[in-house]
């Protein structure tokens, strides 16, 4: 039987997760801890910006339907962020491969010209946006939508974790990571997988088969991560 893995990632990037795990020989369990709803930009966001940066694919889906022009440039922080960029029709796009860290010392040490505009999910303003400021770009922020977490874990992920064989919950975020500690889910049973140390946290102290963390903050290391787990819970 298939090992089930507990998909707690915002749609519609869970069903692309899922989809790898199918790939992989798992039993994805989709269970999203947020859901995200759009607000729109404030007018004025956009006034003169050269350049876009997005944390996640979130922010992309957000920025889809906005007017910017053909040469704007969309820095984005890994891999699957940059994939929502390209299809998204931006024709100039930076790709990172780490964390919010990680862009912002590679966008400063690119130092580009022009205003830039950082879109993501209110939790993420700040640091950002301040550590370009303190290298001398003009950046600001806004957030074009908001994250609501769910209550609970879904009713197949509930059923999944009272089974008493193994199964793996797979963090992609502090904050869904908050949510499903909030809901207080019985994970003795659980494999605890997430993509960064940030990602974890909130579960850190809980009971459980123990924790992986992915050695780079994207969706590839993190199935790799998953690989290992998987193996040390199913020998």
């Amino acid at each position: 039987m298939r090992l089930p893995v507990i998909v707690t990632r915002t749609l519609p990037g869970a069903h692309d997760t899922a989809e790898n795990l199918t790939r992989l020989g798992f039993a994805p369990v989709l269970s999203p801890m947020l859901s995200i709803t759009e607000t729109g930009l404030a007018p004025g966001d956009l006034e003169g910006v050269r350049h876009l940066i997005f944390t996640s694919a979130n922010g992309v889906r957000a920025a889809r339907g906005i007017e910017v022009p053909p040469d704007v440039t969309a820095w984005c922080v890994g891999p699957s962020t940059a994939d929502a960029a390209r299809e998204a029709g931006f024709a100039t796009v930076v790709e990172g491969d780490g964390n919010a860290e990680d862009l912002a010392r590679l966008i400063l040490a690119s130092y580009p010209d022009g205003p830039l505009l950082h879109i993501a999910n209110e939790a993420a303003a700040g640091e950002l946006v301040a550590a370009l400021k303190r290298g001398g770009l003009e950046a600001r922020f806004s957030a074009p939508y908001r994250t609501d977490a769910a209550a609970s874990l879904s009713a197949e992920a509930r059923d999944a974790l009272a089974d008493a064989r193994p199964v793996i919950l797979l963090l992609h975020s502090a904050k869904a990571s908050s949510a499903v500690a909030a809901s207080r889910p019985q994970l003795a049973n659980a494999g605890l997988v997430a993509i960064s140390e940030a990602a974890l946290a909130p579960l850190l102290n809980a009971t459980s088969r123990g924790h992986w963390i992915a050695a780079r903050p994207n969706e590839d290391s993190l199935m790799d991560t998953l690989q290992r787990a998987a193996a040390a819970l199913c020998p």
